[in-house]
């Protein structure tokens, strides 16, 4: 398969959590394939309705934002360099995972120290930088509508993203951006569902390159466990 942009993810190693992720969002990222999404009755909508916009991304943590492949360079030039990038990289053990609302839409963030977290990343985005087409106009625009400080803008021009850095906020998304009359509503159905799902805990252990395909969907390339 032919994939129109790339990006280095976190996808859960524990298969009870990916499943729960996959069931959630209707999108098994590590199969490349739909999932059946439960019906619960209790919520404000359907549950199709509410993860519409993460469900092409599947369950994850974006390490590396999606990127499009320089013009210099060639898948297998990129498989290459993210193995060597995985073989130098510790596994990271974090206090654990919490429900929250990022704005208007609900995702798990890190509790505790982040800072293995933020190196791990900040490796990831500088050392595979080279394999990144420019931002188009457009792709510019688009961040810069949300309204980015002085600081991001620089980030955004540097390394094509303006949430990189220190300005990355390690977070896996469960749900599109909610009216805020539904926010608290869907948040404490959420928060039961993930009660003893979530591993605590929580051990960054690998990264996952993916690849997007034409239909927007993204799909597990290969996933790679650190060393110990």
């Amino acid at each position: 398969m032919s994939y129109k942009r790339y990006a280095v993810y976190y996808t859960p190693s524990d298969e009870g959590f990916a499943h729960f992720g996959a069931e959630w969002l209707g999108w098994d990222i590590a199969r490349g394939e739909p999932v059946d999404q439960p019906e619960i009755p209790d919520l404000p909508a359907p549950l199709p309705e509410l993860t519409e916009t993460p469900r092409p991304y599947g369950f994850h943590g974006t390490i590396k934002p999606p990127f499009r492949l320089a013009e210099d360079k060639s898948e297998s030039d990129l498989f290459e360099a993210f193995d060597r990038l995985c073989t130098q990289m510790p596994p990271a053990t974090l206090d654990g995972l919490e429900l929250a609302a990022m704005g208007r839409f609900l995702a798990l963030v890190v509790r505790g120290d982040t800072t293995q977290l933020q190196g791990i990343a900040a490796m990831a985005v500088e050392t595979l930088d080279s394999f990144r087409a420019p931002p188009t106009d457009a792709e510019l625009e688009k961040r810069r509508a949300a309204g980015l400080t002085d600081r991001q803008e620089a980030l955004l021009q540097r390394w094509g993203y303006p949430y990189v850095m220190e300005d990355f906020r390690f977070h896996m998304t469960l749900s599109s951006k909610l009216p805020k009359d539904q926010l608290d509503a869907v948040r404490a159905i959420l928060a039961q569902r993930l009660h003893g799902q979530i591993p605590q805990p929580f051990v960054f252990d690998g990264l996952s390159l993916v690849g997007e395909a034409e239909d927007g969907h993204f799909h597990l390339i290969q996933r790679h466990t650190f060393p110990a």
